[in-house]
């Protein structure tokens, strides 16, 4: 059996059958030697979560954020970071392969990115329905 992936978070609003938590990104950066120096450290992330019962909760309480399914993460990674990484080598080695300068090819290749992302924006909803969160109370 798959354990769930979990962040701690608080509620910041209710709309509806919408909740609004505030996560903290500090689990991954406890055992890393360079967290003094990161960027990244305790960023905090907005996570809507759809639920019918949302009247259960109030703003400013501590819950639990899961994301049940692991493949979920797993794919939202994949079309996040990795197809974007092999487009951008793909398109780099194919304009410097062309014979074009360097530095345009590097230009190109993160326009390619641009590209991408762009294309990728009007599934936006249909991804956001395939990734779900479910959320408990602390």
């Amino acid at each position: 059996m798959s354990r769930s992936i979990q962040h701690r978070g608080i509620i910041e609003s209710i709309n509806g059958n919408s909740i609004r938590v505030i996560v903290s990104q500090q689990s991954a950066c406890d055992g890393c030697h360079a967290k003094g120096i990161c960027s990244d450290k305790g960023k905090e992330r907005a996570i809507d979560i759809e639920t019918p019962n949302a009247n259960d909760f109030s703003v400013n309480e501590r819950v639990i954020v899961s994301l049940v399914n692991k493949s979920m993460a797993f794919s939202s990674v994949v079309w996040g970071y990795v197809l974007p990484l092999i487009v951008l080598l793909i398109a780099l080695f194919t304009f410097t392969s062309c014979g074009i300068d360097d530095g345009i090819s590097a230009i190109l290749s993160i326009s390619a990115i641009a590209i991408y992302y762009i294309g990728l924006y009007p599934f936006r909803n249909k991804i956001k329905q395939k990734i779900q969160f479910t959320i408990i109370k602390e």
